[in-house]
């Protein structure tokens, strides 16, 4: 059942597709992360850090949301359901328990990484089939980028090699 027709080809559909619920799981996923994060980090950079996750939770959300609105839009049913975020999660997870503020850092900077290189590359393969959602995925990535150093000023100074 088509409920919204699509203004791309069905190639282009395909592409932007796949590049939207890709990015959809990893933005449920970074939301998920950096709030078992948020309630597990102990360490004396707890507070600072702690609200600093629900930065990322509260940007992951937002953008979740415009994503899904997209596929949305292009008659592309987005799944958000946990089970598809949890077969299809390809972003470094947590582990359980109690996480020093310096293991949530490393974390947070794998994690986004790892998100933002996905984003990259979704970002290039919907250069031709649709601008308009390579333009919002090139949105999302300056935001998680953001983020991203944020986490990464945290590990400063730090030995380098």
């Amino acid at each position: 059942m088509t409920v919204v027709k699509s203004t791309l080809s069905d190639e282009a559909l395909k592409i932007t597709g796949t590049a939207l619920q890709n990015t959809l799981v990893d933005l449920l996923g970074l939301s998920l992360i950096g709030k078992q994060a948020h309630w597990n980090i102990v360490g004396p950079r707890f507070r600072s850090i702690h609200l600093q996750l629900d930065e990322v939770v509260d940007t992951a959300r937002a953008h979740s949301d415009t994503v899904a609105e997209r596929a949305a839009a292009l008659g592309l049913p987005p799944d958000g359901r946990p089970e598809t975020v949890a077969a299809s999660l390809a972003l470094p997870g947590t582990r359980e328990g109690w996480l020093r503020d310096t293991e949530v850092v490393a974390l947070m900077v794998a994690a986004l990484e790892s998100a933002i290189g996905r984003l990259r590359e979704h970002i290039a393969a919907t250069d031709e089939p649709d601008p308009v959602t390579q333009d919002l995925l090139i949105s999302i990535t300056a935001d998680l980028e953001k983020q991203r150093w944020m986490f990464e000023a945290e590990n400063w100074p730090r030995d380098e090699k």
